[in-house]
């Protein structure tokens, strides 16, 4: 009551000096004082706003616009020839757990509007639901993650999340600025999902061990299905981490089985190869493992950051077509130097690989393999504090790399060259 009566007073006080017959001075002046006097608080104590605008420019010296494309990327970095890019304005809200090890709660939501967030929500250059570089939109939204979170203060402190979370797959994440390179990797693209709805709980052992736990609903997805339309899609997830003595060092290891395909629209197998409805609808499940770690060198002063990052994925379809089984794989060597306070050069060299062309079109049905390569070097610049810039080369090479016509089942193999730029500033 006493809050409204305020808002009350603040609104009659501004309307009084606005009719009032004093000077510009008085009023200012007063309605200043108004204001500070009776404000309402509406800021929570340990409530941090943070995040970024990221743009840039890329080119890609393939295609023409609005046709040829690179399959082995993301659609937001292999727009043919020159695109200015906002890839992404990201807002990130958060009230963290402490350090302390007793009963407590706290949540975290992110957003991300721009051409990323279009293309987080449908990755998919090939199925029903195709998206190319016309339709990229950077007025799109992408909800990254909303969950509460929770402690019970239970040995070292056991940690719940409820609500949608990012994956635990995979070195990259979301957040090109938080990445060495500018571009999305090939297993970022090709072998990894981005999110999940459900329950997540961790426990930290010692300062050496730490393990995941979960289960959600399919991959990609905010309610429990999978592309597989089964219902009641069910995912597993579990994760363990080693860290080593010293802490320069650490090795995670992480699996996710499915009970359907995901809704990973990198995973087209079931979108049109098969009806969705009738006896042969598909029903088998899926598996990813995926292992990555760093290693920081003492004897480099921590100028120096060495990583991997390896994936074995596979789907059988169960009751529905043999030909839709697919295994996947692929690995990623990661290397930075920080030469000084604002320079570092880092480099990515990748792999990745599958059995059919399953994993990426419903036109497959089993035919050939894919089998690509990719290199990328990056130049960093912090040059002012929040300000980051970054400069990249990148070559992909391997089969049936480069779209021809829009065939996502034929092409050249490369080589394919991109070079672009990216401007980013965080708070």
């Amino acid at each position: 009551m006493n809050k409204l009566i305020a808002i009350l007073g603040v609104l009659v006080a501004a309307a009084s000096l606005s009719l009032a017959d004093s000077g510009p001075e008085a009023s200012a002046t007063d309605t200043k004082k108004i204001v500070q006097n009776n404000f309402v608080e509406t800021a929570q104590k340990g409530v941090k706003l943070s995040g970024y605008v990221d743009a840039g420019y890329s080119y890609n010296f393939v295609g023409s616009a609005g046709q040829s494309t690179v399959n082995s990327r993301a659609v937001t970095d292999s727009a043919a020839r020159g695109d200015f890019n906002l890839y992404a304005f990201k807002i990130a809200l958060e009230k963290a757990l402490t350090s302390e090890n007793k009963a407590q709660a706290g949540f975290r939501a992110d957003v991300i509007i721009g051409e990323d967030a279009n293309y987080l929500k449908n990755r998919d250059t090939s199925g029903q639901n195709a998206i190319n570089n016309t339709e990229i939109d950077s007025n799109s939204l992408y909800l990254e993650q909303a969950y509460a979170q929770f402690r019970v203060p239970v040995g070292n402190g056991w940690d719940w999340k409820v609500g949608k979370f990012v994956s635990i797959l995979g070195y990259e994440v979301i957040e090109r600025p938080a990445n060495m390179n500018i571009t999305y990797g090939l297993l970022f693209q090709n072998a990894y999902t981005f999110n999940y709805t459900g329950v997540l709980t961790s426990y930290r052992f010692d300062d050496y061990l730490d393990a995941k736990l979960g289960v959600a609903n399919g991959a990609n997805s905010d309610n429990n299905t999978t592309v597989n339309n089964n219902g009641d899609a069910v995912s597993v997830l579990a994760s363990l981490n080693v860290t080593a003595p010293g802490g320069n060092a650490n090795w995670s290891n992480n699996f996710v089985w499915e009970t359907g395909a995901a809704n990973d629209t990198a995973l087209s197998t079931t979108a049109s190869t098969y009806p969705v409805t009738g006896a042969n609808n598909p029903s088998g499940a899926m598996y990813t493992y995926n292992s990555w770690g760093n290693w920081a060198p003492k004897f480099a002063d921590d100028k120096w950051l060495l990583s991997f990052d390896s994936v074995l994925g596979t789907y059988s379809p169960g009751n529905g077509p043999a030909g839709g089984a697919t295994t996947w794989y692929g690995a990623g060597l990661y290397s930075k130097y920080q030469f000084n306070d604002w320079f570092y050069l880092a480099g990515r060299g990748e792999y990745f690989g599958s059995d059919n062309l399953n994993k990426f079109t419903t036109a497959g049905n089993g035919r050939g393999s894919v089998s690509w390569w990719a290199y990328t070097l990056t130049a960093g610049f912090n040059v002012i504090d929040n300000l980051l810039i970054r400069g990249e080369y990148r070559l992909d090479w391997g089969t049936n790399l480069v779209q021809t016509g829009g065939n996502t089942t034929q092409g050249s193999g490369g080589p394919a060259h991109y070079a672009g730029a990216e401007v980013v500033y965080s708070f």
